[in-house]
């Protein structure tokens, strides 16, 4: 079995985007992957719409479809698509597979799961860094105050005493 190159992970990697709190493969990108129109892996789809529940696939909304336009440059407002597209999570990509039973789609999943995981190993490591990073401005704003209070008490030491004023009366 031939492991994928760096490259078509990377490439992959590019094609993954976060959408309604999912990271999600478009079912164009799919199709350029597979190897297959779009409107054929649209079709296996939907001949085989028990295997792709809501937390599988989803399809865009019109204004989502518009911010991913005006995001990536996707096709021209006169040509290009009829339907809005398709948002395929990690789980959906994996169920392709089985619906597009081909050599190179067992092989382009391979490469795609792959990505997923990368994606999520390097999210992982991101939210370790952000807790040490937490962890650190807390130090730091915990020794600014007791830094302050060492600097108060040397300013206090180094003033003169006040002399006594010399009392009056009794």
């Amino acid at each position: 079995m031939e492991v994928p190159s760096g490259h078509l992970v990377a490439r992959v990697e590019r094609r993954i985007l976060h959408i309604r709190g999912h990271k999600v493969m478009l079912d164009a990108d799919l199709a350029e992957l597979y190897g297959v129109p779009t409107k054929r892996l649209n079709e296996a789809v939907r001949r085989n719409a028990a295997r792709f529940p809501e937390d599988f696939m989803f399809r865009l909304t019109a204004e989502e479809a518009e911010n991913l336009r005006s995001q990536i440059a996707t096709s021209s407002l006169w040509g290009g698509r009829r339907y809005l597209p398709v948002a395929f999570t990690e789980q959906g990509v994996a169920m392709l597979s089985s619906v597009l039973n081909s050599e190179q789609a067992i092989q382009v999943n391979v490469t795609i799961m792959r990505a997923f995981v990368r994606i999520r190993e390097i999210l992982s490591s991101h939210k370790d860094l952000a807790l040490k990073l937490v962890a650190l401005e807390q130090m730091h704003a915990t020794h600014d105050a007791q830094i302050k209070a060492i600097f108060d008490a040397i300013r206090a030491l180094m003033e003169p005493p006040k002399k006594a004023r010399p009392r009056i009366g009794f």
